[in-house]
């Protein structure tokens, strides 16, 4: 009997607190260590914390995936989304360093895709580049590899593939293919000319109107083009 009370006695102190607040299994002493925070994890900056470097080159890196840039294109985008113009100016002078960023090189592929896809003269094609911030020498230098006669054969091109479709009198139609011209930068003098040699290689009708077009016929149209200055299509 004596055997048994020291027993359930013992079992009695294995369960009971001591003291000084230690248990004797120690299941609660492990139950504290699991729920104690991780000071590690409360450490951790937040997302708007992070360095304004890693975010501007964050920001040209998106930009650039989805076409070649300027930089003054890129300066834009950073400013909007709150970039000091000092961390800016830092991360674009080494975009240039390493030329991920060539003002030079975009305006020459600017110029050969524009005109080659949209059909672009000169003149509309400057207005693109001066909205995209590139330099008036560069914005020259790249111009200058479209010569007159390469922009007068892709003015004579355009003309041919409305003409197909054109409907109405010769005037009519006239005047509606040099409005288009005009709209994508060619000058009266070339887009007068083209739209007049298709005329006189469509048919008889055509061919007796496009005869009758004379320097008046160019000064009244280049008065109506400066007023539609042209637009990028």
């Amino acid at each position: 009997m004596v055997g048994r009370r020291g027993a359930r006695t013992g079992r009695g102190w294995d369960a009971a607190p001591s003291r000084t607040g230690n248990f004797g299994t120690g299941n609660a002493r492990r139950r504290v260590g699991r729920t104690a925070p991780d000071t590690d994890d409360q450490e951790t900056p937040p997302e708007s914390a992070r360095d304004e470097g890693e975010q501007a080159r964050e920001i040209c890196l998106r930009q650039l995936a989805v076409r070649p840039r300027t930089r003054a294109e890129l300066a834009a985008a950073l400013a909007r989304k709150g970039i000091s113009e000092e961390v800016a100016a830092e991360v674009l002078d080494r975009y240039d360093e390493v030329g991920i960023i060539d003002d030079a090189a975009f305006a020459r592929a600017w110029v050969s895709s524009r005109h080659t896809g949209r059909g672009l003269a000169r003149r509309a094609l400057a207005n693109e580049l001066r909205q995209r911030g590139v330099d008036g020498e560069i914005a020259t230098e790249a111009l200058g590899e479209l010569d007159p006669e390469t922009e007068a054969q892709t003015a004579r091109a355009l003309v041919d593939r409305k003409l197909r479709t054109a409907r109405g009198e010769p005037q009519a139609v006239f005047r509606r293919l040099v409005a288009m011209l005009a709209r994508k930068g060619y000058p009266p003098g070339v887009a007068i000319t083209a739209v007049k040699e298709a005329l006189a290689a469509r048919d008889a009708e055509a061919a007796e109107f496009a005869e009758q077009i004379d320097a008046d016929a160019l000064a009244a149209v280049e008065s109506e083009m400066d007023l539609d200055r042209p637009t990028a299509h």
